[in-house]
């Protein structure tokens, strides 16, 4: 072929890739999603509060048979409940504080930790964040809008720790006539 021949071609090709750009949506980016970090703190979960939470918590895992650990923790991380159901293995008293805690300092629950860590690459760098605990188990609780502190659950797997917590999340949210 020679170039002569080659002009329409390329003017063709020209055409449909200006054609192309000036008739693809136009998409606007997306406004971003509220960070987890920037939820507001507020006044620390009360003790009765914490109470209903671990009452909640605990009721879910004696309905499945599982021995929990229950912390109950204020914006800062300061213990304001615990509880540990009779034959919970020893380790796990320790484990539900620092879930806790993990969940109020960070504003999140530690199964996005554990997620991070599961992804591997970059996601390891959750290993360097002081105080992090990257299982399922640790949620924060969250009222108006506010951090009030955390429910740290520790126990079982996992992923009956975090069925637990978020028992305990739900109870605090509840209409007060329920509650």
């Amino acid at each position: 072929m020679t170039f002569p021949s080659m002009l329409p071609i390329a003017i063709l090709l020209a055409a449909s890739a200006a054609s192309a750009q000036t008739s693809a949506p136009k998409t606007q980016a997306a406004a971003p999603a509220q960070s987890s970090y920037t939820i507001p703190i507020g006044n620390p979960i009360a003790l009765d509060a914490a109470k209903k939470v671990a009452a909640a918590t605990q009721a879910e895992a004696r309905k499945n048979s599982w021995f929990m650990a229950i912390a109950v923790v204020d914006p800062a991380g300061t213990l304001v409940y615990y509880e540990k159901a009779d034959n919970t293995q020893i380790g796990s008293a320790r484990v539900a504080i620092d879930k806790a805690r993990s969940a109020a300092l960070y504003k999140r629950p530690t199964k996005a930790f554990q997620d991070n860590v599961e992804k591997g690459g970059v996601g390891l760098r959750v290993f360097r964040l002081e105080g992090a605990v990257p299982l399922e188990g640790g949620v924060p609780l969250i009222v108006d809008g506010k951090l009030v502190g955390a429910v740290g659950v520790s126990g079982d797997l996992s992923e009956h720790d975090g069925q637990c917590a978020n028992a305990g999340v739900a109870a605090l949210s509840a209409p007060a006539a329920t509650r």
